[in-house]
């Protein structure tokens, strides 16, 4: 582990910084919920590549690990902040659901294109995580936040790596590529952020279960929050680096993806 959450001093949080800061709350919530999540999809991870110990061994011995800690981490602040806040139920309401809809038919046809997607869900975790940091002004959760994307960061460097092996095997050409990566960056404002925003509001405030309006407004806060803080330029590089395109193309075909970058992260 390049950190570790017995490392980090949660007595030192000063609570009257976040205690009141719903937005905050949820993001936090929502966040820890698909990264404690993780270890489902990384089973089905390794299965898709069982037959390769690098790639597979990678994903079981450190990237679930890291994501885990991840979970844990988040949950521990929120539990310091926020102790009224039933987590573990809000969390197996979630995970019931959430774990109906997590299955391998999610995943693209071939490896590299799977490796490509995956690609644009660090990059989007990457930029989550930045902007948190970016917006807390209490330094443990600053600490907390940096820590998480860093790893985000790393993580998304050996998918990258894992997919050029993989493309280089399977000729993917740019078009198939770009086709993979649009469709996971449009899936960045799929319902698993809102289901997992809809349980934490369903325990937090009952009165308001399943209230179509108040998740909506949750949401429109949370990803405001984001893009005020938002580091796009290093969203786009991170999005558009597995296309390996030349200078000149790049010029020409970074303005429109640029556009839906930001429409994914907003």
């Amino acid at each position: 582990m390049p950190w570790r959450l017995e490392d980090i001093d949660l007595s030192r949080i000063e609570r009257n910084l976040v205690r009141d800061d719903e937005t905050l709350f949820y993001l936090l919530c929502s966040a820890s919920f698909i990264e404690s999540g993780s270890d489902l999809y990384t089973r089905n991870l390794v299965n898709y590549y069982q037959d390769d110990q690098d790639v597979a061994g990678w994903l079981g011995q450190h990237w679930e690990q890291e994501e885990l800690q991840h979970g844990r981490a988040l949950r521990a602040y929120i539990e310091h902040v926020w102790p009224e806040f039933d987590w573990q139920a809000a969390f197996d309401s979630f995970f019931d659901e959430y774990s109906r809809r997590c299955t391998l038919e999610e995943f693209e046809p071939t490896r590299a294109l799977e490796l490509a997607a995956r690609c644009v869900v660090e990059m989007g975790t990457a930029t989550l995580y930045r902007s948190l940091a970016e917006y807390a002004a209490e330094p443990v959760l600053r600490e907390i936040t940096t820590n998480i994307r860093t790893d985000e960061v790393r993580h998304y460097k050996y998918f990258y790596l894992y997919f050029n092996r993989y493309n280089t095997l399977e000729g993917n050409g740019r078009v198939k590529v770009l086709g993979a990566l649009v469709r996971r960056l449009l899936e960045i404002r799929n319902d698993d952020a809102e289901c997992a925003i809809r349980h934490v509001l369903n325990h937090r405030h009952p009165e308001h279960a399943n209230d179509k309006a108040w998740i909506e407004r949750i949401n429109a806060d949370a990803r405001r929050l984001v893009q005020r803080n938002v580091s796009a330029d290093m969203s786009v590089k991170m999005f558009l680096k597995p296309l390996n395109l030349p200078a000149r193309v790049l010029n020409g075909i970074e303005p429109p993806l640029a556009r839906m970058v930001h429409y994914a992260l907003r």
